[in-house]
C-alpha cells in the first residue's frame, strides 16, 4: 500500500482541484475527450487502468490543462509519483522527450508553413495579374491592326439595308 501512496496521493489532489472549481468529471471528460473510465482511474490513483507511456501522460497532461494548473509542475509530480511507485518505464521516458520535441517544434513549423503558403498564393496571383495584363496588352496593341469588323458583315448589312426594287 505504501507504494500507491504518490500516485493515489497525486490523483486525489487532481480530484480535490476539480472539485474546487465546481467541476464535475463529465465536464472534464468533455473538455479533454477522455473517457471517464480513465479520468476517475486518474483521480483514484489507479494508472494501471490507463494505457501506458504517452498515452498515460498524455491524459494526465489534458486533465491538468481543463483544470488550468500549471502543467510543468503537476506534470514533475505526475514524473515523481510514478517513479516511486515503479510506473515509470524506461522507454516512457525516451518517448516523452520524443513527444515535447515534437510539441515544442510545431508552432514554428505551422508558422513557416503558413507564411509559405501564403506566399505561395501571393505568387500565384501576381502570376494570373501579369498574364491577365500581358493579353490585355497584346489585345489592345494588334487590334489596331485588324479591321474593326469583317469585311462580309459589312456586305450582308449594306445588303440588308438596300432598298429594294
Amino acid at each position: 500500500m505504501a507504494r500507491k501512496g504518490g500516485v493515489a496521493a497525486f490523483g486525489n489532489q487532481l480530484r480535490r482541484e476539480r472539485e474546487r472549481r465546481g467541476l464535475t468529471v463529465d465536464a472534464i471528460c468533455e473538455t479533454t475527450k477522455v473517457s471517464p473510465r480513465y479520468i476517475r482511474a486518474v483521480e483514484a490513483g489507479n494508472f494501471a487502468e490507463i494505457p501506458g507511456g504517452v498515452f498515460r501522460k498524455g491524459f494526465v497532461r489534458s486533465y491538468i490543462r481543463a483544470l488550468e494548473l500549471d502543467e510543468g509542475v503537476w506534470m514533475r509530480r505526475f514524473e515523481q509519483s510514478c517513479q516511486e511507485t515503479g510506473l515509470a518505464d524506461p522507454g516512457d521516458t525516451q518517448w516523452v522527450a520524443f513527444a515535447e520535441n515534437v510539441k515544442r517544434g510545431r508552432g514554428p513549423l505551422r508558422d513557416r508553413i503558413r507564411w509559405g503558403g501564403m506566399a505561395l498564393w501571393t505568387l500565384f496571383i501576381l502570376l494570373v495579374l501579369t498574364l491577365a495584363g500581358w493579353c490585355g496588352w497584346k489585345l489592345a496593341t494588334h487590334r489596331k491592326l485588324m479591321p474593326s469588323s469583317p469585311a462580309w458583315l459589312h456586305s450582308k448589312h449594306r445588303a440588308a439595308k438596300a432598298p429594294t426594287g
